[in-house]
């Protein structure tokens, strides 16, 4: 069956595609792939693995057509980062209606 892994790195991207046997699960996956080979500065027992944008163990057995994910640590939450915007921005003195 056909399957394929996306890694995102800052500054590296790349999607595999792999044929891999009916039954193979996310661990075969990245094994077949050789993560460990190609991105040697990414800890595999420690990354969070993910299918179609949903987290994944790596005994989750794949279908014909997955996209297995790695994901990265974020630097900063998005949410956190826009409310200290807005607590910062000083509010107008003018009305909206007034010119």
């Amino acid at each position: 069956m056909r399957v394929s892994i996306a890694v995102a790195l800052p500054g590296r991207q790349e999607v595999i595609d792999l044929d891999v046997p009916d039954g193979a699960t996310l661990a075969d996956v990245v094994q077949a792939a050789g993560l460990h080979e190609r991105f040697p500065e990414i800890d595999i027992a420690t990354a969070t693995f993910g299918i179609w944008a949903r987290l994944a163990k790596m005994d989750a057995v794949l279908r014909e057509g997955d996209r297995v994910e790695l994901y990265r640590g974020l630097k900063a939450d998005a949410k956190a980062m826009r409310r200290e915007r807005a607590r910062i921005k000083p509010a107008s003195p003018r009305s909206r209606n007034e010119p």
